[in-house]
């Protein structure tokens, strides 16, 4: 391969969105076999969407909501940290805030400069994906890199079938 080619074929840095489902969690388990294959290093990542919400009579702030909620993904993923120490990958994470998930993740392939991606379909159909899009499916078509999808089964089926070697975060 060329010495001027933007990609080489050996990721030396990959990125895995993750949010704690089953498909991320494969995603996970893929990621860092790649990783402790290639001696590359892991970059996690989990979104934490800026939401309001209203009831009748009071609102939760979402500031507060948000800080808890990245304050619980930081602990998850940190945990998720010393599994893969463990196995010697070298990893970080990030949380980061917002409702652009995908966009989220386009510009922390970006910033981390990251050889590849690796992210899972989620096994949804009906309405939701048709209206709003997959988020995979934005990665997919906008991502500067080299990318690993993978296609989850429906999620109850996942469940069922869940790995003994898979790095949990529950």
């Amino acid at each position: 391969m060329p010495d001027d080619h933007p990609f080489s074929s050996i990721p030396t840095s990959i990125l895995v969105p993750i949010d704690f489902s089953p498909s991320s969690q494969a995603a996970l388990d893929a990621a860092s076999d790649l990783a402790e294959h290639f001696q590359a290093s892991l970059v996690m990542v989990n979104v934490v969407p800026c939401l309001s919400f209203f009831a009748l009579t009071y609102a939760i702030p979402d500031d507060a909501l948000r800080q808890k909620m990245g304050a619980h993904a930081e602990r998850l993923l940190a945990k998720c940290q010393l599994a893969l120490k463990a196995r010697g990958i070298n990893s970080s994470f990030s949380v980061e805030f917002g409702n652009d998930v995908a966009g989220a993740i386009i510009d922390i392939a970006e910033r981390e400069h990251v050889d590849m991606v690796v992210i899972s379909t989620h096994g949804i159909s009906g309405w939701h994906p048709l209206v709003f899009g997959s988020i995979a499916e934005k990665v997919v078509k906008l991502v500067q890199c080299p990318l690993l999808l993978l296609h989850s089964a429906n999620p109850e089926t996942h469940l069922k079938s869940a790995s003994n070697r898979s790095i949990e975060w529950w």
